[in-house]
């Protein structure tokens, strides 16, 4: 409200924000204008308070593919950060006193190792704290290193090639554990369960794909499998029935596939068009709930590895899924738990920073210990995470079935 002095009844002095009006009682005319004058400098008082204490619009980046053969991944990876976009916003941020409002600047690489460097070079452009993402490891590790020279945060939720963290960046991290551990977990699983005593490998010659299929073939050997040929196709490709044709006539106990469900399922459909008895093996890149649709009933010869933990066997998994569903209308795939989580683990460094400075959101970043819905997150001194976890599933009547989990 504004202050009327005690003064002579002639003339009052009405204080607001700004100015000191006088105003002599010729000037008014009635008791009415005094306290439209008076509701005047109180509107005016309240607008340059609420001017001097604007909520700060903060942009977290996110990157995926949102169109393509893996767009649904990318999708998925999307809907899970900006829950937690919404979530911390209806909540309400304060940061060194100052009340924070999120954005969330979602971006396409289309999995293309191109794109996603210029889409980081326009995230750094638009200044944003910190970037989750990128969904593959072809995409994320040329990226990574325009993250870094601009010294901004990069945890990615689904990035398994152990390269991505080896690079000497102190901006990198990860939610999930590497193909150096997903590999040989699903060559255990194979050799150890399902009694594998040969296999034929094939990758789709990605970052991805190939890492995993390394580091399979290397544990496999290790563990007395044996490795009776090694091919690669491509991340595109729609018909494998030449490649298929040879390792049928190699009849490998199980064939190792390294790639994603786009290629993944109509390569195990075609396998079993040709007559291969084969299990195949496959990384997270294939473990998806749409597999079934694109490998048919052949899905049930499917066993596949997924780094982190089961959702049904992570701390808030059920609790998660249930605002997943009802803020979509759908069930979750695979990553939305940890693009989830990273976004929490981002405040959660501001937070322990008292600042939106994405340097010292950066610097903050190593000392996380932060319990969330995937459980645990604590980073090693490569930004990797401490303690990983490796999920097992198969597939049963076309279903996606949990069976076991391995701590790396």
């Amino acid at each position: 409200m504004p202050v009327v002095l005690d003064m002579p009844v002639t003339q009052f002095l009405l204080f607001n924000s700004r100015s000191i009006m006088v105003v002599t009682m010729r000037n008014i005319k009635s008791l009415s204008y005094v306290v439209a004058l008076s509701s005047l400098s109180a509107a005016s008082l309240a607008i340059y308070s609420s001017a001097a204490v604007a909520d700060e619009t903060v942009v977290i980046g996110h990157v995926a593919p949102l169109t393509g053969e893996v767009a649904q991944l990318g999708k998925d990876n999307e809907n899970g950060a900006r829950l937690a976009v919404e979530e911390i916003n209806a909540k309400g941020l304060v940061i060194n006193g100052q009340k924070i409002v999120l954005e969330l600047d979602s971006e396409d690489d289309g999995a293309d190792p191109r794109t996603a460097t210029q889409v980081a070079q326009k995230l750094v452009d638009e200044k944003v704290v910190a970037v989750v993402g990128h969904m593959e490891s072809g995409t994320s590790i040329p990226a990574s290193k325009i993250y870094s020279d601009a010294g901004i945060t990069m945890i990615t939720p689904s990035a398994t090639n152990p390269a991505l963290t080896q690079q000497g960046f102190n901006n990198v991290f990860r939610l999930v554990a590497t193909d150096a551990q997903q590999g040989p977990a699903l060559a255990k699983y194979a050799s150890t369960n399902l009694k594998i005593k040969t296999v034929a490998i094939v990758d789709d010659a990605t970052a991805y794909g190939q890492g995993l299929a390394d580091e399979f073939e290397k544990a496999a050997k290790k563990l007395g499998i044996s490795v009776l040929s090694r091919d690669a196709t491509n991340d595109k490709a729609v018909d494998f029935r030449a490649i298929l044709t040879k390792i049928k006539s190699e009849k490998p106990d199980a064939i190792m596939y390294g790639g994603l469900d786009a290629t993944g399922g109509p390569f195990t459909k075609q396998s079993a068009q040709l007559g291969l008895q084969a299990k195949v093996l496959a990384g997270d890149g294939v473990c998806s709930d749409r597999l079934a649709g694109l490998a048919g009933t052949a899905v049930d010869r499917v066993v596949c590895s997924q780094p982190g933990t089961s959702p049904e066997k992570m701390p808030g998994g059920d609790a998660f899924k249930a605002k997943y569903q009802k803020r979509y209308g759908h069930g979750m795939e695979i990553y939305a738990p940890f693009t989830y989580d990273a976004v929490y683990i981002v405040v959660d460094a501001m937070r322990r920073a008292n600042s939106t400075d994405p340097s010292k959101i950066r610097a903050a970043m190593p000392a996380t210990n932060y319990e969330g819905v995937t459980g645990e997150t604590k980073f090693d001194t490569k930004g990797d995470l401490r303690n990983g976890v490796i999920s097992i599933y198969d597939y049963q009547s076309g279903k996606k079935t949990f069976i076991d989990q391995v701590t790396m």
